[in-house]
């Protein structure tokens, strides 16, 4: 991962949470365990490869735990751990900022 510049919290955060998908996948992990596909449907536009790149970058982080269970075939979940809990106001923010932007110009959202 690439090193904080400027010391700054915010670069800090964004360091470990910017790009495109990290924050969506903790949203919907905040819902409940998920295993890699049900993150996949959730996710239609991400890579396999990015998913499993992310997912073990939050896990690394320790926001996200993995839990691998020895059935046949094996079973894997995903869950956000508690220091991951931290994020949900995060998320909730960042949901009521793009409800405020899909009202504010609908038609410039859906097109981005």
């Amino acid at each position: 991962m690439k090193e904080n510049m400027s010391g700054c919290s915010v670069e800090e955060s964004m360091r470990l949470l910017g790009g495109r998908w990290r924050l969506l996948l903790v949203s919907y992990l905040l819902e409940g365990p998920k295993r890699f596909n049900d993150l996949r449907r959730d996710v239609p536009g991400i890579s396999q490869r990015m998913l499993t790149l992310d997912l073990r970058a939050l896990e690394n982080a320790g926001l996200v735990k993995r839990t691998v269970y020895p059935t046949s075939p094996v079973r894997v979940e995903y869950e956000v751990t508690e220091d991951g809990k931290r994020l949900e106001p995060v998320v909730k923010v960042m949901k009521e900022f793009g409800l405020w932007l899909k009202e504010r110009d609908p038609v410039r959202v859906a097109n981005d």
